[in-house]
């Protein structure tokens, strides 16, 4: 293994990011440690990693950290000394909770989390007032809690999970346009006039869910989430 991503450590050392996917690694490598003051973007994606060091709360300038398909089950508490970090994607791991201090990833951009085993939407989250999409697809969350409304995220994916209920609190969430949650189990009666009148939404996809769309058509409030709906596509053609 040490020989196979030697190049690859040189490289980084120049340019400051390191892409390490398919190495066969299960481990984190010892010889990214040279790179702790340098490293920015690092990508160890489809490996069989299952756990991080704690050695990498040290990689203070990295910004974009990429570690899709491995066998991640946690992540370590100081993660959260990576203050510069704008990009994670961790998809398809084990994940079943993020730690609390990632309230403190300031500069966060984006998070992805879709394929993992969270069944609740982490609520440490909320403070990030720079975090745009939140991906939380294939998980295992069943409520979209009170506390959503602390989120300010401009997209949050929820398709694919088990979500049979949506507090009309989402309706304070100040900058989200997009909701995704298609293939969950709500029902017509979980879409209330208050989401569809009141909230900042103007894309809400709810297909596969326990209603047909064109019943979502027909319900209360619809009219006024469309008038969004048709004001925003215009702006993009």
């Amino acid at each position: 293994m040490g020989n196979s991503i030697k190049p690859h450590i040189e490289t980084a050392q120049k340019t400051g990011a390191c892409q390490l996917c398919k190495s066969g690694l299960n481990e984190f490598p010892n010889d990214l440690l040279k790179l702790v003051k340098v490293l920015r973007t690092l990508d160890l994606s489809e490996n069989s990693i299952s756990q991080l060091p704690n050695a990498i709360g040290n990689f203070q300038n990295l910004k974009c950290f990429t570690m899709n398909n491995n066998k991640l089950a946690s992540l370590p508490v100081v993660m959260g000394k990576l203050k510069k970090l704008e990009a994670i994607s961790m998809t398809n791991n084990h994940l079943t909770i993020i730690p609390s201090s990632f309230s403190q990833l300031t500069n966060l951009r984006s998070l992805h989390l879709s394929g993992n085993s969270l069944t609740q939407i982490p609520d440490m989250l909320g403070g990030l007032k720079h975090l745009e999409v939140l991906d939380l697809s294939r998980n295992n969350i069943m409520v979209v809690p009170d506390y959503v409304a602390l989120l300010e995220v401009a997209e949050l994916n929820l398709n694919q999970n088990q979500v049979s209920v949506i507090s009309d609190e989402i309706i304070q969430c100040p900058r989200l346009k997009i909701l995704r949650l298609e293939e969950n189990c709500l029902p017509l009666s979980a879409i209330t006039p208050r989401i569809l009148v009141e909230s900042p939404i103007c894309l809400l996809a709810v297909d596969g869910n326990l209603f047909e769309a064109k019943a979502l058509h027909k319900a209360e409030g619809y009219d006024k989430y469309m008038e969004r709906y048709t004001a925003t596509k215009k702006k993009l053609f």
